[in-house]
């Protein structure tokens, strides 16, 4: 007997799908029940039998047929088999409990072209070819090798300006930068100013090595030069950390004149900054960073996260002087040891090929198709850039951000409540929405028109206080 067609279908949709596989499976399955080559009551092949057709092992077909039961696409019983449920093909859609669609992570979206996942095999075969397995397969240097160093500076020179390859670090990632950096400044007690509403991340490292954050008011441009001179008279922090460009969550980018008064602050005060770059190179015309501007006093850190991809696990530093590379490498070092070198040679072919290029130039065109998308769907008010990975939703007066997201969640919307990013006083009536992490635009559209449908229900005032 031969192969039913619907397997050939689910291969094919497999090897160009970049999503995950079992999701791309029931994504399938779903499309095969919607066509009628697979019919209500029909019986499907063991789960054994798909996984050696498709390819794939058995743990990721039974996470297929997980994900299909928990849409209402399949039934499964012990000795009979698994079945296409009676009423699948009207409501595969239908389910106990709404699906979480998680709106949470600010992740840059999976490009279709190129096809990320075809180049990641092709590169990495190219890579096992040319290099020595037992070199990428052990420890690394810690901050990168000089060429990696070399490369990591060419990709930021459009923000900083052209670096000393002693100046600059390769590190796993933006966060163990950011906290070797910091550790390297600061002793326990010491304070950190920052934004009011603030990226979570530094609160996760001002709690691990038990410092202090005081924040600052911002105004549409982010942090205010009056507010933080007034912060740094009355308390001496010892470091400023900001993120001058595409804020999260906030949004505001700081003109070239509120950067100059915020080092003028800075100068003022001896105090030292932590630049955190996520997004500049998101921008077809960035403005100069702070390290740009003042080499002497800012720590600059630009992750590929949010440019190419989190996987990569790569971020790249630079620091004043060859004595702080020296300091910061040692709590590298201390922290995270050294960069995945498989990660790192597929990093630095990107680099050499112009790839990366290729790739954040599809990011670039994909987030403001995103961009615009939001406006249109939730209108304006809202706290957005045409080229960021999120938007900041303000809320009607009868919503309360924790309230509303969490009845969002209940409606099956992930967000992310203004209280994560809140580091004093009143958090504000707000929401992040994360607009990479949907597979495409059509889901994204979806998503926001239910992330607008909650914003428009008008809760029934005090039904919280009910018991």
């Amino acid at each position: 007997m031969s192969d039913p067609i619907y397997l050939s279908h689910w291969k094919e949709e497999i090897s160009r799908n970049p999503k995950a596989i079992y999701l791309t499976l029931a994504d399938a399955l779903a499309h095969s029940i919607r066509k009628g080559d697979l019919r209500e009551g029909d019986k499907l092949p063991p789960q054994r039998v798909i996984a050696d057709y498709l390819g794939t092992n058995l743990t990721t077909v039974t996470r297929a047929f997980t994900e299909a039961r928990r849409r209402g696409l399949i039934d499964a019983t012990v000795g009979r088999g698994t079945f296409v449920r009676v009423g699948a093909g009207e409501s595969h859609w239908r389910h106990t409990g709404p699906a979480v669609i998680d709106l949470t992570m600010n992740l840059p979206p999976i490009p279709q072209d190129p096809p990320l996942q075809r180049l990641i095999q092709n590169d990495i075969t190219a890579i096992l070819k040319q290099q020595d397995l037992n070199s990428l397969m052990s420890y690394r240097v810690t901050g990168g090798t000089i060429e990696e160093r070399q490369l990591g500076a060419k990709w930021i020179a459009p923000v900083t300006g052209l670096r000393r390859t002693d100046e600059i670090l390769v590190c796993p990632g933006a966060q163990s930068a950011l906290a070797a950096i910091v550790s390297t400044h600061t002793q326990p007690g010491d304070i950190i100013v920052t934004d009011r509403i603030a990226y979570p991340g530094i609160r996760t490292i001002a709690a691990q090595f038990d410092l202090i954050l005081v924040g600052v008011d911002s105004d549409a441009e982010g942090m205010m030069p009056d507010q933080l001179n007034r912060v740094c008279a009355e308390h001496q922090p010892r470091l400023l950390y900001c993120i001058p460009t595409i804020h999260n969550p906030t949004t505001a980018t700081m003109s070239l004149q509120r950067r100059k008064d915020i080092l003028a602050v800075a100068q003022r005060h001896h105090l030292h900054i932590v630049e955190d770059d996520p997004y500049s190179l998101l921008m077809d015309n960035p403005l100069p960073a702070l390290a740009a501007l003042d080499h002497s006093r800012v720590s600059y850190v630009a992750t590929l996260a949010k440019t190419l991809s989190p996987g990569l696990r790569t971020a790249y530093v630079a620091l004043p002087n060859a004595e702080m590379t020296r300091r910061v490498t040692a709590a590298i070092r201390a922290i995270a040891l050294t960069n995945a070198g498989l990660l790192s040679a597929l990093t630095a072919r990107w680099m050499q090929t112009g790839q990366a290029h290729t790739i954040l130039h599809a990011i670039q065109k994909e987030l403001r198709l995103r961009q615009s998308i939001a406006r249109r769907v939730l209108g304006e008010g809202h706290c957005m850039n045409p080229d960021g990975l999120h938007v900041w939703l303000k809320l009607p007066d009868w919503w309360g951000s924790a309230d509303f997201v969490g009845y969002a969640r209940r409606r099956g919307l992930a967000l992310v409540p203004s209280t994560v990013f809140t580091i004093s006083g009143e958090p504000p009536q707000r929401a992040r929405i994360a607009l990479g992490s949907a597979p495409d635009a059509k889901s994204l559209e979806a998503s926001l028109h239910g992330v607008l449908s909650v914003l428009q229900h008008k809760r029934s005032p005090g039904f919280a206080d009910i018991v």
